[in-house]
């Protein structure tokens, strides 16, 4: 059986979703990227797994359901947390981020059928803005993420081709859009209907706006790639 690792950073305001600001204020992002998270942990939660396994830059709190095991981010850049993460699981294990509160069931079934690591050695999830949003390993060799370049638009085509280039199989998951900008939150709500995120964001997008954004400012590498909970 598959264990299943999501890759997160604690909702702190101005620590998470800067790019969503303006038109949101920092708590408004963070209460947005809270709701992201853990419409994707109550995803995760309710799948077959060998081991569920949050891989977290801070600390859990009460969006964390039962069932998961938490565990620091390493140290380093992101290829390098993501190899580390990786190096958690023996057997087949498959990433998620935080920033698709779309993700459901359906969306992951391809790489959790039983025969899914019969005819894939490994599964790839890839985003909108050219980064990815899953990545499944039979064989979690960290060093098929270790020099990927992260947080650029290449990110995807770089890691996809990393795969391929070790001689793996490759299995496509749909392409999914993350959480980077407003114009992110708006479309992705529309597609997450009956979401956390869907509902928070119905009900800030009339409080928002340009004077609501002070003390939010984009970070160098604040987005891009939709594995980087940054």
């Amino acid at each position: 059986m598959t264990t299943l690792l999501v890759i997160a950073k604690e909702p702190v305001p101005g620590r998470v979703k800067t790019r969503l600001c303006p038109p949101f204020s920092p708590a408004q992002a963070a209460l947005l990227a809270e709701a992201a998270l853990a419409d994707t942990l109550a995803v995760v939660a309710g799948l077959a797994a060998e081991r569920r396994v949050l891989v977290l830059d801070g600390t859990a709190r009460d969006w964390l359901p039962e069932g998961f095991d938490v565990v620091p981010q390493g140290p380093g850049p992101l290829d390098e947390r993501l190899a580390a993460a990786f190096s958690l699981s023996a057997g087949p294990a498959l990433l998620v981020g935080m920033d698709t509160p779309q993700l459901s069931a359906a969306l992951l079934a391809p790489a959790l059928a039983p025969r899914a690591w019969h005819e894939h050695d490994a599964w790839f999830g890839p985003a909108a803005d050219g980064g990815f949003w899953a990545l499944g390993l039979a064989v979690p060799d960290p060093e098929l993420l270790r020099g990927v370049p992260m947080s650029v638009p290449e990110t995807g085509a770089a890691q996809r081709r990393r795969l391929v280039d070790a001689g793996l199989r490759v299995g496509d998951l749909p392409t999914l859009r993350d959480v980077d900008t407003a114009a992110d939150a708006r479309l992705v709500a529309r597609d997450a209907a009956g979401s956390r995120f869907a509902a928070l964001y119905a009900r800030l997008v009339p409080a928002s706006g340009p004077d609501r954004a002070d003390g939010c400012r984009p970070r160098p590498g604040d987005g891009s790639s939709p594995a980087d909970p940054r």
